[in-house]
């Protein structure tokens, strides 16, 4: 999430070690833990980390929410912002329920 990163960089200096970094270690979290996932051979490992993913996306949800309430992001980097959320999360939802029907196939 490069827009996290682009974005953060205009919060306020005492912002650094705090909101910014929440936000940005949020943000990464969401692609590490499906990359995590990908290579877990199980598919309950491979789902349990994508639901760490969408912790993320959902910390980074509140995160958006927070720094457009401090006047830290505008209305365009917070719609921004929430759209590439969105479809990162309509991905993985797709893609998690692949895997659970799936695994339900393999059972009948």
């Amino acid at each position: 999430m490069l827009l996290v990163y682009k974005t953060t960089r205009n919060f306020p200096a005492f912002e650094r070690y705090a909101l910014a970094s929440q936000f940005q270690r949020a943000a990464v979290s969401i692609a590490a833990n499906i990359a995590e996932g990908y290579k877990r051979i199980s598919n309950a490992d491979k789902l349990r980390m994508y639901n760490i993913s969408q912790g993320s996306l959902e910390e980074c949800r509140y995160y958006i929410i927070l720094a457009n309430d401090l006047g830290y992001i505008d209305e365009d980097i917070t719609q921004n912002l929430n759209y590439a959320l969105y479809d990162a999360s309509r991905f993985l939802n797709a893609y998690c329920k692949s895997i659970k029907e799936k695994d339900f196939s393999h059972q009948i």
